[in-house]
């Protein structure tokens, strides 16, 4: 038995087709990483006392997370050792040509190298061994392309992504049963949608009604109605964990973060643009999930909203409390809904 992806191959064929980062100096560039860095540790101490989440074992928040400043193929084959992680009990049948195993990393590394220029930071709880930390990634030329795009404050910025990202480090040290959880979970997503040929059928269907902008077409598409219940699972924890970082980079307020409104109001007309795009990037937006990842975003920063009205911070961090307080879809959408259940 075998793994269904040869990860290494993966990783070498992102980094090689990972376009260049924006041109700048190397004291630009200096500055820049040290900047991630030095952000990275105020933003967990800020995060702390903004989200009430603590973790379990008593660490400090800035030592939950071990912060890396990555380049674009850095950060693609951090994403390899992230998924082998995620699906390692995942082995094809023995006899299976390699061949398979090296067509399976052309795909992956292509859509890795397509999303290295997108992602500004990323926490992976998935891929440290027992009593490790889990690795920050900070994506410099991302950060840096970002920032000059929008014209905002570079210190300002680059401050508030390490929120975001700081964030998603404390939600895991507050919950350490949850990497093991959504390990679980997708793992038996990915396992029953191992290849066959009633699902490359389903798949090629949904790229045509893609090409034809069909609307209301992605990943649901090809999934069964069992698949689309731990589907619907999965997604409502990430849109918890996506939208309860979206509200707590904001919360830090002008005190700590001077631009934050400004910032937010930059970002939020970048993801729209994008979300409107059509033709070829249309495509890869409806196939790499990024609409599914945008409304994880903004539904779930409603429901943390909506429900830190209700029963405050405290009874918000109650979600993190175990598997059963966990969301469901249905809460997402009826924040009202999960307070009841919870909160009685």
């Amino acid at each position: 038995m075998t793994a269904p992806v040869d990860w290494d191959a993966a990783a070498r064929i992102a980094g090689r087709l990972a376009p260049p980062g924006p041109a700048a100096d190397g004291g630009t560039l200096a500055r820049l990483v040290d900047d991630l860095r030095t952000s990275a540790g105020r933003a967990a101490e800020q995060v702390a006392q903004i989200s009430g989440l603590r973790p379990v074992d008593g660490r400090a928040p800035g030592d939950v997370a071990a912060v890396r400043v990555v380049d674009r193929p850095r950060w693609a084959a951090a994403n390899t050792e992230m998924f082998a992680a995620l699906v390692g009990g995942l082995r094809l049948p023995d006899g299976v040509p390699e061949a398979a195993r090296l067509a399976a990393a052309g795909e992956v590394g292509g859509v890795l190298a397509v999303l290295s220029t997108k992602v500004l930071g990323q926490f992976d709880p998935y891929s440290a061994e027992p009593g490790e930390r889990g690795r920050l990634l900070l994506v410099a030329p991302n950060v840096l392309a970002a920032e000059r795009a929008m014209g905002v404050s570079p210190a300002d910025f680059r401050l508030w992504v390490a929120l975001h990202e700081q964030t998603h480090a404390l939600q895991f040290a507050a919950a350490p049963w949850l990497p093991d959880h959504l390990r679980t979970r997708l793992a038996d997503l990915a396992g029953d949608l191992m290849p066959s040929p009633d699902a490359a059928r389903r798949l090629v269907e949904r790229f045509v009604a893609v090409l034809r902008d069909v609307k209301d077409v992605g990943v649901l598409a090809v999934l069964t109605e069992d698949q689309r219940e731990v589907f619907d699972e999965i997604s409502a924890v990430m849109a918890l964990l996506e939208g309860h970082a979206d509200v707590m980079m904001d919360e830090v307020g002008p005190a700590v973060v001077p631009s934050v409104e400004q910032i937010r109001r930059q970002f939020e007309a970048r993801r729209d643009t994008g979300a409107a795009a059509r033709g070829p990037a249309r495509v890869l937006r409806v196939l790499l999930g990024l609409d599914l990842k945008l409304a994880q975003y903004r539904e779930g920063a409603a429901f943390v909203r909506s429900v830190r009205a209700r029963v405050g911070t405290d009874g918000l961090n109650a979600a993190f409390g175990s598997v059963q307080r966990l969301p469901t879809a249905a809460e997402i959408a009826d924040p009202d809904r999960w307070v009841r259940r919870v909160h009685g």
